[in-house]
């Protein structure tokens, strides 16, 4: 192949891609993929290389967790603990999503409401309802015939509650976290940023009332082998009061980040003695739930164990102590910015990827087919991107520029600077 010698039919073939859609896409991707601006949210302001590969290896994680349990599992089934990407995901989201919320408050503003919700709705509606759209009429693509829950509820944002898994796009639950948090964080700022000892009171009371909460859920579905894994998904694993803690935190590092930057200063400081204790808490989360059967401890405790380790490898991302900050892995911005088009799309693709390999008598079983079924991933997420996506995040930047202030009161000026 290497020794071949370049045809005329050769170069006609090539004269004829350069003209075909295909081509466009592709040159579409490596613009993506040298030149960053090429995502709307990031034409006015750096890319955070660190931040961006954490959002990679977040989908990366979950696209092989959905691949595994979908029929293409990794050796000694690692791809079990693939999960910990979307706690990952709520971490990354509630401190870029906090820190623009928190901002126009440390220059004396207020939040704009209107704007914040425009933005929001303009950035993750548009692909959402296409897939939503996609999941109710074609229902040969499903990964599972049955849909997770009745389309109401996926209008609603409120998809998981209630919710068990091997149905149809069940994945959307995550979605539907951020959706229900976002909609209430805006109105507890307003309510708490005049009261920052307030604002410490309920961000504990929320960390530990889940963790309270969840005991008192794993107690009532306890069984004689463990507590029912069934009552787990539908009243632990996937409502939102039971999975706060990483969004939570995610809001914290904005706020010390913001309104203490001695605090936070010292925090990415230690970056460099951090990052190994953060995987050792996630590892040891993940160690608590490898026994035959489902503990309580382990329904209570991994997920803020899981919150305060990816909250930690967060600090180690952004610190201008570890290279992270500074070095642009290849690619990663890339599959960062199609990362929520990949989300929506893995599980029928996947489950597309499944059948051909079945069709075809293709081994799952493999490292080859793995890395298949994540490129067809992204390829699809791709293409949801340009499609859909970006054209929607071009409309934001001109319709809902990024404002969200309005002038504060003096008097509420004051309260804040004495407080």
């Amino acid at each position: 192949m290497a020794g071949r010698t370049t045809t005329g039919s050769d170069f006609s073939f090539r004269e004829s891609l350069l003209n075909s859609g295909s081509h466009k896409l592709a040159t579409q991707v490596e613009t993506a993929i040298s030149q960053p601006g090429v995502d709307p949210r990031f034409t006015d302001r750096e890319r955070q290389p660190g931040l961006d590969l954490l959002r990679a290896l977040a989908i990366v994680v979950v696209v092989i967790y959905h691949a595994g349990i979908m029929g293409f599992p990794l050796t000694g089934r690692v791809h079990r603990f693939g999960w910990i990407g979307v706690d990952l995901f709520f971490v990354l989201s509630g401190y870029l999503i906090g820190g623009q919320l928190l901002a126009p408050l440390v220059r004396g503003q207020r939040i704009n409401f209107g704007t914040f919700f425009a933005r929001r709705a303009l950035r993750i509606m548009p692909a959402y309802f296409v897939v939503l759209a996609i999941y109710f009429l074609l229902p040969s693509w499903r990964e599972y015939p049955e849909m997770s829950q009745p389309l109401w509820k996926f209008l609603l944002s409120v998809q998981n509650i209630a919710l068990h898994g091997g149905t149809a796009f069940s994945h959307a639950w995550s979605l539907a976290v951020e959706d229900q948090f976002y909609l209430v964080l805006p109105l507890l700022l307003l309510v708490l940023y005049p009261r920052p000892g307030t604002s410490v009171i309920i961000a504990c009371i929320i960390v530990l009332g889940g963790i309270a909460l969840r005991t008192v859920l794993a107690f009532q579905n306890l069984t004689d082998t463990g507590v029912s894994f069934r009552g787990f998904q539908a009243w632990i694993y996937y409502p939102t009061w039971t999975r706060l803690d990483p969004l939570v935190l995610g809001v914290t590092l904005a706020a010390i980040e913001k309104f203490r930057p001695s605090w936070w200063k010292g925090l990415t400081n230690l970056a460099p003695w951090v990052w190994l204790p953060a995987l050792g808490l996630i590892s040891y989360a993940l160690w608590l739930g490898e026994d035959e059967y489902l503990t309580i401890t382990a329904c209570v405790w991994q997920f803020p164990l899981v919150a305060v380790g990816m909250a930690a490898l967060l600090i180690c991302a952004v610190s201008p102590r570890l290279p992270l900050r500074r070095i642009a892995i290849p690619g990663a911005a890339f599959i960062a910015s199609i990362a929520y088009s990949a989300y929506l799309v893995q599980k029928f693709v996947i489950h597309a990827v499944g059948e051909f390999c079945a069709t075809h008598k293709i081994n799952p079983v493999s490292a080859a087919a793995l890395i298949g079924v994540e490129l067809c991933v992204y390829a699809a997420a791709t293409i949801l991107f340009f499609a859909v996506e970006r054209p929607f995040l071009q409309l934001r930047k001109r319709l809902a520029p990024r404002k969200y202030g309005n002038p504060i009161p003096e008097r509420v000026c004051a309260i804040m600077r004495e407080s």
